[in-house]
């Protein structure tokens, strides 16, 4: 039966360990260019209906070092961008691929190509959930030596993808996350019910819930798609993460941010490029991540 990585909620604390520590093993590997060719002879469509950098590059690269070779396809050079149904792309890539990245909007299309696809699908990002990313910035704080047991990490910002997938993380890991955003812009209730009586709890005050935080972390104020406003934009003006935020956590702190970056608005840019970002190392970590990913999906595929 073939494998999907749709979002983190099928995960359990093993598993997603497991993912982490063979990121950790891959970037070991690829450094003494002693990376295993698990993928020879595969190859992954890359399926994206929304413009990205790291995702692409990143599995492209994965897939290069894995072995295997992958294939990109947008919206102008597909025939979904004719009106092609998910269901019916799904079965002709299904013929000529052993894996599919889809990066899409809405989580519904991502599940009916996955439904309908007899090889892995993995999310590249939807607008409901972006767990590949959340596996980079894991891989990255235990790199750095936390122990995830025992860190406080706060999620600074817009109820977004983002939001959403360190919530089900926290709670697969037990780890204390404080998510803050304004009362406008709060997570998916369905995704609060979902980590109810969890390590995850909520606040719409910035500057209480930075206090000893090992970790802050925060995204776009505006996903792909819309509209930039100067209401919101004044909105989220206590949600930013500048050196007065980063003052009220603890010493140890690390500034996280899943890129692309808008400084001066989520994110001032004197903390983005000072000594406790870990912003790029945790872009960079998306390559390793990206490669468990692919073994545990495709790796076992003759």
């Amino acid at each position: 039966m073939k494998k999907d990585f749709l979002h983190l909620k099928s995960e359990t604390k093993d598993s997603l360990e497991h993912l982490l520590e063979r990121a950790l093993f891959f970037k070991q590997a690829v450094q003494n260019k002693s990376c295993p060719p698990l993928l020879k002879g595969q190859v992954l469509a890359l399926l994206f209906e929304k413009a990205s950098t790291r995702t692409r590059v990143s599995f492209d690269v994965a897939m290069h070092h894995l072995g295997g070779h992958s294939l990109y396809l947008n919206q102008s050079i597909s025939q979904i961008g004719r009106g092609e149904s998910y269901a019916d792309t799904a079965r002709v890539l299904s013929g000529y691929v052993n894996g599919i990245v889809f990066r899409t909007f809405e989580q519904q299309r991502l599940e009916e190509l996955a439904e309908s696809a007899t090889v892995p699908v993995i999310n590249g990002l939807s607008d409901m959930y972006h767990p590949c990313q959340i596996l980079a910035d894991l891989v990255t704080l235990k790199e750095l030596g936390f122990d995830l047991s025992q860190i406080k990490v706060v999620y600074v910002g817009d109820g977004n993808n983002m939001a959403h997938s360190w919530m089900v993380a926290a709670k697969i890991l037990g780890i204390q996350l404080v998510v803050c955003t304004p009362k406008e812009h709060q997570v998916q209730k369905s995704l609060a019910c979902f980590v109810k009586d969890s390590s995850v709890t909520f606040s719409h005050q910035a500057t209480d819930a930075a206090s000893g935080a090992h970790v802050l972390m925060t995204d776009t104020w505006f996903s792909m798609g819309q509209e930039v406003t100067q209401e919101k934009k004044d909105l989220f003006s206590d949600f930013q993460i500048n050196q007065a935020l980063l003052d009220k956590a603890d010493s140890s702190c690390v500034v996280l941010h899943c890129l692309p970056a808008h400084r001066g608005e989520e994110i001032t840019a004197d903390v983005m490029d000072g000594p406790q970002s870990a912003v790029f190392d945790q872009a960079q970590n998306r390559l390793y991540a990206q490669m468990a990913i692919l073994e545990r999906l495709m790796g076992e595929q003759k």
